[in-house]
């Protein structure tokens, strides 16, 4: 698989490690870089991880792959933008957290070329963003999710599910319904807990004593507060009856806890933490 003309709209952690993974491994010829700050596209093309900078989306005619790597709120008027210099066979993907907002939007504004556009999701990221975080091996061994439908060309599918392979990936075809239930809980959750914790002791008279004594245990749960809160505000609304569905399971066990609490009940504590604590095991040894 190689592309002779890629085109990333959105060049920060995502876009920019896509751009050097597949530099990299010899699998493009060009690269042109679109987004919203010129600052950020002279940093990527400073830094390798794009050819070109384009000053409008007119320029990204003639690419054979358009990859959207921007927040999901973004997506519906990047697809709008670009729709007009669109070839019959150029494909389309998207690296958002969120799938079924995207299609719904690609279906509308694409049309008959639809069928080029392949939804994606890689399972990777850092909490520092910007193409300065960026790095060719971020998807070395990490999953990517593809969420082609019926419609979807095969061949497209399979081009982009190459591309991704190309860059280390391990490539994952998912209903697009089943993705967002699914990374509602494993995903959107936990940032949506991060941000929650993280919020509440800073808004206490005394933050600055909290902050001084958290160790580990607290920097490791709450790494993910460190991302990018435009991203993340997307993602939330964008996925949001999944995640309310989530947020009211995940409410539930933890009235589960507090009652336990309440009536220093050792033994369910016990048996919660050893249900969570072999899960967690398990999942660890995989």
């Amino acid at each position: 698989m190689r592309i002779n003309r890629l085109a990333i709209v959105g060049v920060g952690l995502i876009g920019g490690s896509l751009g050097a993974a597949l530099k990299q491994a010899g699998a493009v010829n060009e690269i042109i870089g679109l987004g919203r700050r010129q600052e950020t596209l002279k940093q990527a093309k400073a830094l390798g991880l794009i050819d070109v900078i384009a000053d409008s989306p007119e320029q990204i005619a003639g690419a054979e792959v358009i990859v959207i790597a921007t927040p999901v709120a973004q997506m519906e008027d990047v697809l709008k933008s670009l729709a007009p210099y669109l070839g019959d066979k150029t494909i389309v993907t998207d690296a958002g957290s969120t799938k079924t907002d995207v299609i719904a939007a690609a279906r509308k504004i694409l049309g008959a070329r639809f069928s080029n556009y392949v939804p994606g999701h890689p399972i990777a990221g850092a909490e520092s963003n910007g193409p300065q975080a960026a790095f060719a091996e971020l998807f070395q061994s990490k999953n990517v999710v593809l969420c082609p439908g019926s419609e979807t060309d095969r061949a497209a599918a399979d081009f982009v599910s190459s591309m991704w392979q190309s860059a280390g990936a391990q490539v994952i075809r998912m209903d697009a319904e089943r993705h967002d239930r699914i990374f509602a809980a494993v995903s959107h959750l936990p940032h949506l807990a991060a941000f929650a914790l993280v919020d509440e002791l800073a808004n206490r008279a005394e933050a600055e004593d909290f902050f001084r004594y958290a160790a580990s245990g607290f920097r490791d749960f709450t790494r993910i507060a460190g991302s990018s809160p435009e991203m993340w505000r997307d993602i939330s609304l964008a996925n949001r009856e999944a995640l309310l569905a989530e947020l009211s399971v995940y409410m539930n066990k933890l009235g589960e806890i507090a009652a336990a609490l309440e009536e220093s009940n050792a033994e369910v504590l016990e048996k919660i933490f050893s249900r969570a604590s072999d899960a967690r095991r398990k999942w660890g040894k995989e």
